[in-house]
């Protein structure tokens, strides 16, 4: 069959205009006993089963950095968050910023201690969190 992706009804449209005047249920039945079937959708399994690339591992200090918010709660109930930045080759913690408010200058400006003291990294990781979202960031370019 040359149209694999269409369904009975469909092919039931295609062979009206062709002036074939079928039943639209005779065409299903014929559709169903050739063995023909389409899913009405794909599965979610199948979101999972892309293969994803693996990432190259850094090779040397300051080739990749990552940099994460994490949050934590006090005893009395406040909540502080914390900028973690790490080194992926050394495993080594650059910095960690602990605030209850992290704004995007702050962030900017930890990078800037951290680039000065250790060098820049040629990428920097993150995740796709709403924390990265800023329009401070673009302040500190290469």
């Amino acid at each position: 069959m040359a149209r694999v992706g269409y369904g009975y009804r469909r092919l039931h449209v295609l062979l009206w205009r062709e002036g074939w005047r079928v039943n639209h249920k005779r065409v299903y039945r014929l559709y169903r006993d050739e063995g023909l079937g389409m899913r009405k959708r794909t599965p979610r399994r199948r979101k999972a089963c892309i293969k994803r690339e693996l990432r190259p591992q850094a090779a040397e200090k300051n080739e990749c950095w990552s940099m994460d918010f994490m949050s934590d709660e006090l005893f009395d109930g406040r909540r502080i968050r914390l900028l973690t930045l790490v080194d992926n080759h050394t495993r080594e913690s650059l910095a960690i910023h602990v605030a209850q408010r992290i704004r995007g200058m702050e962030v900017v400006e930890v990078l800037e201690r951290v680039s000065k003291e250790h060098g820049r990294p040629r990428t920097i990781r993150v995740d796709n969190g709403p924390e990265f979202i800023s329009k401070d960031l673009d302040l500190w370019a290469y």
